[in-house]
C-alpha cells in the first residue's frame, strides 16, 4: 500500500514547465483533481497535501522544495516522520531512457544517473522504493542532458506527457491500494 506519492522537480519559477519537473507536475494534476491544496511544511522542506482518490482512500503527496540532486533530504525527512518503509513510498520522477510519453511503472533498482533518485537512495538507505517513470526522450546529439531536461517540452511533446499524467492518474487508486503488480502489469503493457 502507498502512503506517500513523491513528485521530482526544481522549486522556481523558471522551471515549472520543464521536462525535469514531470513529477511535480504530475502530483500538481492530481491534486487539482481532488480539490486539494499545497501547503508549505518547512520541516519537510516541501510542500505537502493530502489528495482523495477513489473508493474513499487518501495518500500524501510530496514536492520538495530543495533541487532535485537535494531531492532526498526531504523525503528522508517524512519517511522517518511518518515511520513509512520504502515500499510505501512511489516516486514520479522524469526519464530520460524512454519515449516522451511513455510511462512504466517498477519497483526497486538503481538511479541510472537520476540525481533526484540518487539522493533519495542515500537518505532512505534503500532503493526499494517503487518508481513511476515518465519518459521525456533523450536530446538531439550534441545537446547536453542538463539542458534538455532543464528546458520546455514542445507543444506536441506537452501534449504527449499530459496524455502520459491521465493515463498514470487512471492507475492511482489501485497503485495506493496495494495492488501495484496488477497496475504494473497492465501500465507496462501499454503502447
Amino acid at each position: 500500500m502507498i502512503k506517500l506519492i513523491v513528485g521530482l522537480g526544481n522549486p522556481g519559477r523558471q522551471y515549472e514547465k520543464t521536462r525535469h519537473n514531470a513529477g511535480f507536475l504530475f502530483l500538481d494534476g492530481l491534486l487539482n483533481d481532488s480539490g486539494g491544496a499545497w501547503s508549505v511544511e518547512s520541516r519537510f522542506e516541501g510542500l505537502m497535501a493530502d489528495c482523495a482518490v477513489a473508493a474513499g482512500g487518501s495518500v500524501m503527496l510530496l514536492k520538495p522544495d530543495t533541487f532535485m540532486n537535494r531531492s532526498g533530504q526531504s523525503v528522508g525527512k517524512v519517511a522517518r516522520y511518518y515511520k513509512l518503509m520504502p515500499e510505501e513510498i512511489l516516486v514520479v520522477h522524469d526519464e530520460l531512457d524512454f519515449d516522451v510519453g511513455v510511462v512504466k511503472l517498477k519497483k526497486d533498482g538503481g538511479h541510472a544517473g537520476h540525481n533526484g533518485l540518487r539522493d533519495i537512495i542515500a537518505h532512505l538507505g534503500a532503493k526499494g522504493f517503487y518508481r513511476l517513470r515518465v519518459g521525456v526522450g533523450r536530446p538531439v546529439a550534441g545537446k547536453s542532458v542538463a539542458d534538455y531536461v532543464l528546458s520546455a517540452p514542445s507543444k506536441v511533446e506537452d501534449e504527449l506527457l499530459r496524455g502520459a499524467f491521465d493515463l498514470s492518474k487512471a492507475f492511482i487508486s489501485q497503485i495506493i491500494s496495494g495492488d501495484i503488480a496488477a497496475a504494473m502489469n497492465k501500465l507496462n503493457t501499454l503502447p
